[in-house]
C-alpha cells in the first residue's frame, strides 16, 4: 500500500509513475485525495466538538459546586453527544473508503525500471550457461508417458484438467528436487526453512496484494473462510505480521517449502498442455525481510540465491528484468529467471525475484525499530528459489538420452538414489 503522504504532497509525480504502467490506476489519486480530504475534515470537526464537550463538563462541574442551575449546558452537552457519535460513524466510513481505494493501488516501479508495455519490453541481463545439444528432443510430456513418471489422465479424472499426478521415479525426483533445493538455501546460503500452513486467512492475503485484485485466481473454502495458499509468499512474508523487529534481527531470510493452487492455469492450447501450467504445483519460495538501506542488495543476493539452483543442476538459463508495463502488482523492481527446456524450443520462467519496499509492510504493519529508536516500515522481498514443475521439465527435456532414459545431474542423486531414470 502506498503511502498517503506521499500520495497528498507529490500527487502528480505517483500519477507519473502510476502512469508507466499502462491501465487507469493512476485515476484514482483524485478520489484518494476527495477521501483524505473528507476524512482529514471530519477529524478536525470531531476534535473540535470533543474539545467543546471537555470544556462544557468542566464548566456544569463548577456550577453545580456553586449550585446553579446547570440544564442548558447538560442538553448543550448531550446535543454534542450525538453530533459525536454522527461524524464517529461518517469518519469510520470515510477511513474505510480511503483504505478499499488504496489497496487498488499498484505499486510505483523503480524509477531505474526499463519503460514499457508489455513482456516484448523485458531486457535481458544476463545468460548463464549453453542450449543442450540436441537435434530432435522429445518433450516431458512424451519422456514422462515412456519411464512412467506423471499420469495427467488419471488426474483429470480426479480432480479436472490441469492437474497432474507424479508417479514411482516421477514421484522420487519431485521430491528430490524439493530437498535438494530447500537444502542448498539452508545450508549454503542461510535462510532459515519455516514450514507454514497451507490455508490462509483473508487478511493475510490483503497483507501480501493478492487481494482484493486477485480474487478470481484463489481457491477459498467458504465454509471456513480460508484460502489455499497461491504461493508460500503469502504465510512466511505474514510470518512477522504487526510486529516491530529489532534492526539486529535484519535481514530475515526464510525458506518454505508448499504446494501452490491457483485457479488461473493459462487458456488452453500451445504451452498449457502437461506440466507448465497447472493449478497445483509445488515451489520453494525465498522471503527475505530488510532495512531500505539494504533491500537492494539484498535483491541481488536473493536473485543470485535462485540462480544457483539452475546453476548447480547444468541448466542454461537468462535473467530478465521485468519493464514498468510488466511489473506484478505490489513489485518496484523485479527479475525473472527463465530455464531453457528443449523440448519446448522455449524459455520457461521458473522465479521472479521482487523487491515490494515497503508496499507490503504497510498492509501488514511489520516494522522494524532503527539505530535512532525509530519504528519505520520494513522492506519486504521474495522469489522462488525455484518452482516446481517448469524446472522439472527442464531437467527431463535437457537430460534426455537417445536410449529413453534420463540422466540425473551430480548435486541431485544423493537425494534421487541414482544417476539416472529409466524404465522400471
Amino acid at each position: 500500500m502506498l503511502d498517503i503522504r506521499l500520495i497528498r504532497e507529490k500527487p502528480d509525480f505517483v500519477k507519473e509513475r502510476l502512469a508507466t504502467r499502462g491501465g487507469d490506476a493512476a485515476s484514482l489519486i483524485d478520489s484518494i485525495l476527495d477521501s483524505d480530504t473528507l476524512r482529514r475534515s471530519l477529524e478536525t470537526q470531531l476534535q473540535k466538538i470533543n474539545a467543546d464537550r471537555k470544556r462544557m463538563s468542566k464548566e456544569i462541574g463548577a456550577l453545580r459546586g456553586k449550585g446553579q442551575d446547570t440544564s442548558a449546558l447538560e442538553a448543550q452537552v448531550r446535543a454534542l453527544g450525538d453530533d459525536i457519535a454522527r461524524l464517529n460513524q461518517e469518519t469510520a466510513e470515510a477511513d474505510t473508503r480511503q483504505r478499499e481505494l488504496l489497496l487498488q493501488l499498484p505499486n510505483l516501479p523503480h524509477p531505474a525500471a526499463p519503460i514499457g508495455a508489455n513482456a516484448e519490453s523485458n531486457p535481458v541481463v544476463r545468460m548463464w550457461g549453453d542450449k543442450a545439444a540436441l537435434s530432435s528432443p522429445r518433450s516431458h510430456i512424451d519422456i514422462g508417458a515412456d519411464l512412467g513418471l506423471f499420469d495427467l489422465e488419471r488426474a483429470a479424472r480426479m480432480s479436472g484438467s490441469a492437474f497432474a499426478c507424479y508417479t514411482g521415479q516421477g514421484a522420487r525426483l519431485e521430491r528430490s528436487l524439493i530437498n535438494y533445493m530447500l537444502d542448498l538455501h539452508t545450508r549454503e546460503h542461510g535462510y532459515t526453512e519455516l514450514s507454514p500452513p497451507f490455508v490462509i486467512r483473508k487478511e493475510a492475503l490483503i497483507g501480501t496484494g493478492q487481494l482484493p485484485k486477485f480474487e478470481e485466481q484463489l481457491y477459498r473454502c467458504e465454509r471456513d473462510e480460508l484460502y489455499l495458499a497461491p504461493t508460500a509468499e503469502v504465510p512466511v512474508t505474514n510470518f512477522h505480521r504487526e510486529e516491530i523487529l529489532p534492526l539486529s534481527d535484519l535481514p530475515k531470510k526464510f525458506v518454505a517449502y508448499t504446494p501452490c493452487f491457483r485457479r488461473e492455469a493459462g487458456s488452453a492450447g500451445l504451452g498449457t498442455r502437461g506440466l507448465i501450467r497447472v493449478h497445483q504445483f509445488d515451489k520453494v519460495e525465498l522471503v527475505k525481510l530488510t532495512t531500505p538501506e539494504s533491500s537492494y542488495a539484498e535483491l541481488e543476493s536473493l536473485t543470485a540465491n535462485a540462480e544457483k539452483v539452475l546453476q548447480t543442476l547444468g541448466l542454461h538459463y537468462r535473467v530478465i528484468e521485468l519493464c514498468t508495463g510488466d511489473l506484478g502488482f505490489g513489485g518496484t523492481k523485479t527479475y525473472d529467471i527463465e530455464v531453457w527446456a528443449p523440448g519446448q524450443n522455449a524459455y520457461l520462467e521458473v522465479s521472479s525475484c521482487t523487491n515490494f519496499e515497503d508496499f507490503q509492510a504497510r498492509r501488514l504493519s511489520l516494522r522494524f525499530k532503527d539505530a535512532e529508536g525509530k519504528n519505520r516500515f520494513c522492506h519486504t522481498l521474495n522469489g522462488s528459489g525455484t518452482a516446481l514443475p517448469r524446472i522439472y521439465v527442464a531437467l527431463l527435456e535437457t537430460y534426455q538420452q537417445p536410449d529413453g532414459t534420463v540422466l540425473i545431474p551430480e548435486p541431485l542423486r544423493p537425494y534421487f538414489g541414482s544417476d539416472k531414470i529409466a524404465r522400471a
